[in-house]
């Protein structure tokens, strides 16, 4: 069985970063697996919320129906706090996504790239950060040996990517993209129901028009970043996430 994960920091972000793909992959008989790392308590636009308990609860539940519309297999929002990602101990997070990646078994791992992506939020650059730590530290035998006598055994993922795109946007702080080596041909039946799983997180109900202006302004794909893969290679254009991956159980 083939499994892909995909690693956020916000409620939001496996819809509007990732969820063309994840559509995709479901379709192809992939197992997905989304892990936000925060429930989004600080976000600007609180929805009516009276308190970034209330928010973080109302946010789960929007993650937990866009998750659904999505597909996706499992998601799952962790508890570090939102805003402050780049304050929590590198070491347990890494420990905690490395279990993760234990339990989970993907082949291929996607999250953000540690620019932050086309927002540069910090906890984006963290998210991606952390994910890419773990993606390498989840095959080592001398890392989080501890996981060990739960079980566990390390777990070799085979691709890492980040999100990417070929164009900014002006109004926001400069930010320098990685290269796109990946463009996912999402289609435009999935591109809408991407629109969808967006809308349905509706604390974020401002975000809207930019979020769906700029989905249709750049077409019918998702592009992404090879960050790393365990077969030494040139880059080249992908077409497929799961290009060159071995089914491994």
């Amino acid at each position: 069985m083939l499994r892909l994960l995909c690693v956020t920091a916000h409620p939001d972000d496996e819809a509007g970063g990732f969820g063309g793909s994840l559509l995709l992959a479901r379709e192809r008989g992939i197992e997905t697996y989304v892990i936000c790392l925060t429930p989004g308590q600080a976000a600007r636009n609180r929805g009516g919320a009276k308190s970034d308990e209330e928010l973080s609860a109302m946010r789960r539940k929007e993650f937990a129906v866009a998750c659904e519309h999505l597909h996706v297999t499992r998601g799952d929002v962790l508890d570090y706090p939102d805003s402050r990602l780049d304050q929590q101990s590198l070491y347990q997070v890494v420990g905690d996504l490395t279990r993760r990646i234990r339990q989970l078994k993907p082949q291929v791992v996607m999250s953000f790239g540690p620019e932050g992506s086309l927002t540069a939020h910090p906890d984006h650059s963290m998210a991606g950060i952390y994910a890419t730590m773990a993606f390498q530290w989840a095959p080592r035998s001398n890392r989080f040996v501890e996981q060990f006598n739960e079980g566990l055994k390390p777990w070799r993922p085979q691709k890492l990517y980040y999100r990417s795109a070929d164009f900014t946007i002006p109004e926001r702080q400069p930010i320098a993209l990685p290269p796109v080596s990946t463009r996912i041909q999402i289609g435009e039946q999935r591109m809408e129901r991407k629109i969808e799983a967006f809308k349905m997180h509706t604390s974020q109900a401002p975000l809207f028009p930019l979020f769906e202006g700029n989905a249709r302004r750049h077409g019918t794909d998702e592009r992404f970043h090879l960050a790393a893969s365990i077969k030494p290679q040139e880059v080249h254009i992908e077409k497929d996430l799961f290009e060159g991956v071995e089914d491994e159980s």
